[in-house]
Formats: structure tokens, C-alpha cells, sequence
């Protein structure tokens, strides 16, 4: 079977996540592709994602490693079993491929957490206020890329709506919900659904207001992820050259810390509601 030419986020995490196993167990990668009856570039396509593997081979090399946290290794090979196509599949070769990656890692999150200062986090966007932001675009984007995006990012949703709905903690800065993407009665519109959606058993939505005194950077927009065990939580950044994917430990704890502030900084949930309602009555 040929390398995978351009593996998903969440397989090269996998890969990412047995290459820290042997590291940590001080095995060379020759050793590793000598005991699954191969060579060193074997070892080397699995870490990168490029090559499949199986639940059975993720649980001979954690033996291998003497790897001793039994959660960690049993979502491994949770992950290396993971078959069949999701929903993002029918975008692939119409959208970038960092637009699936993230459907596929609210798909497979226990929680996630954000933090936006500029616009409303795209999973509770209205189809209008997507489409003023798309809009937006230079050089500008073909009708049809838009239409994708659109559909693209209101399935995204999805996840709210399954028998366990995703916990999702939504701290937007008072400047966004101000932004008037699209004109008054779009960025109106946006208002109102988000105030719907705070509704949500699962979905929390605070505001940091104007008057916060802490500063806090966020203008990346980062999206936090947790994964089924703490080693595999991830982290989504928007940039104007894609999506990226960060699940180191040190990067993953700057994240925790910086969305702690903004969540120790940020109204309560019913003020925050009360902000959101003042605001789009002014509009």
C-alpha cells in the first residue's frame, strides 16, 4: 500500500503521539521497525501519518515502549481502529483540508473552549453573518466557494444537535459582538442567535467586556479542544495561511492558562446575556 500523500491532522497526531512513546522509551526508530518485522522508513511513515496501522500493532509497540498509561494507549488504538467516512469527507477537493480536519476534531472532542476578540466563533455563526465575512475576501472567492463554506461551516453544528451534545464555553469579547459584519440587521440577526444558542444545555457564552483591566492576547482566535485523555487534547488556530493544529504539552498549557484568564475576566453567564440583548437592541 503507497504513503498516504497528504494524511488528515488526526492521523498524523496518532503518528505524533507513537513517536513520543518511543522517544520516551530511548528506541530508535530501526529497532521499532525491526520488532513489527520491517525497517526504520516504516516506523518513520507511521509517526507521520502517511501509513495505517492497527489498534493490534499500536498495542505491541506500547509494549515494546513499556508504556504504562493504559487510557493513553487504548485511545491510540481507538484512533489507529477509527474506520468509515464522516461527513467532511464530501468537501474533500472542494474546501482546504484544514476545514475537515477541524469538523473532524469537534467530532471526536469531549469539550471544546474558545476565545474571540474580532467575530462570533464560526460554529454559532448565522448563515448571513458567514456569508458578510466571506464577502469579505480578497482577491474575492467564487460564488460556489462560498456556498461550500457556508454549508460547510452551519454542519459543522452537528455536534450540538447529536444524542450527547458537545459542552462548548464560547468567551467572546464585547468588540465582537459590536462588529457590524454585514450591515445592522445581519449583525442583529447574529445577536439573537447567539442569545439562542447560550440556551443550549451544553453551550456556555460569556463576554469579556470593555471594561476588562486584563490583557489578553488572543487574537489568533484559538479554539481548545479535549480529547478523550488529557495527552490528546489539541488546540485549532486560524491564520490567513489555514488551520493549524498545536498538541504539544507546553503549547497545550499556554493555551488552558490563557483561556482560564479570559474565563476568570469575563462575565457571568446571565450578564453576559443581558451585554448581548443590550447590544443588539442598539442596532
Amino acid at each position: 500500500m503507497p504513503p498516504r500523500s497528504s494524511p488528515t491532522a488526526r492521523q498524523a497526531r496518532l503518528g505524533a503521539e507513537l513517536r513520543k512513546l518511543r522517544e520516551a522509551a530511548g528506541m530508535a526508530a530501526r529497532e521499532a521497525g525491526a520488532f513489527l518485522g520491517g525497517n526504520q522508513a516504516q516506523i518513520s511513515h507511521i509517526e507521520a501519518g502517511r501509513w495505517g496501522v492497527s489498534g493490534d500493532r499500536v498495542r505491541r509497540l506500547a509494549t515494546l515502549y513499556a508504556a504504562s498509561d493504559e487510557k493513553l494507549v487504548e485511545a491510540l488504538c481507538a484512533m489507529a481502529e477509527e474506520r468509515g467516512r464522516g461527513w467532511w469527507e464530501e468537501y474533500r477537493g472542494v474546501l482546504a483540508t484544514g476545514f475537515l480536519d477541524l469538523a473532524e476534531l469537534e467530532r471526536h472532542a469531549t469539550y471544546l473552549r474558545s476565545v474571540n476578540v474580532v467575530n462570533v466563533p464560526g460554529i454559532l455563526q448565522t448563515e448571513e453573518y458567514i456569508r458578510a465575512i466571506h464577502r469579505s475576501y480578497r482577491p474575492a472567492l467564487p460564488a460556489e466557494d462560498v456556498d461550500a463554506r457556508v454549508e460547510f461551516r452551519l454542519r459543522r453544528r452537528s455536534v450540538f444537535e447529536r444524542e450527547a451534545p458537545l459542552p462548548f464555553q464560547a468567551i467572546v469579547h464585547e468588540a465582537a459582538l459590536r462588529m457590524r459584519f454585514g450591515g445592522r440587521k445581519v449583525a442583529k440577526g447574529q445577536l439573537d442567535f447567539l442569545l439562542e444558542a447560550s440556551e443550549r444545555p451544553t453551550v456556555t457564552v460569556r463576554v469579556l467586556p470593555f471594561t476588562c483591566e486584563e490583557f489578553i492576547e488572543a487574537t489568533d482566535a484559538p479554539l481548545y479542544a479535549g480529547g478523550v485523555v488529557r495527552q490528546l487534547d489539541t488546540v485549532q488556530l486560524d491564520s490567513p495561511m489555514g488551520s493549524f493544529f498545536l498538541g504539544a504539552e507546553a503549547k497545550l498549557h499556554r493555551y488552558r492558562q490563557l483561556l482560564d484568564m479570559a474565563e476568570r475576566s469575563s462575565l457571568g453567564e446571565s450578564e453576559s446575556r443581558r451585554l448581548i440583548h443590550h447590544i443588539a437592541r442598539e442596532l
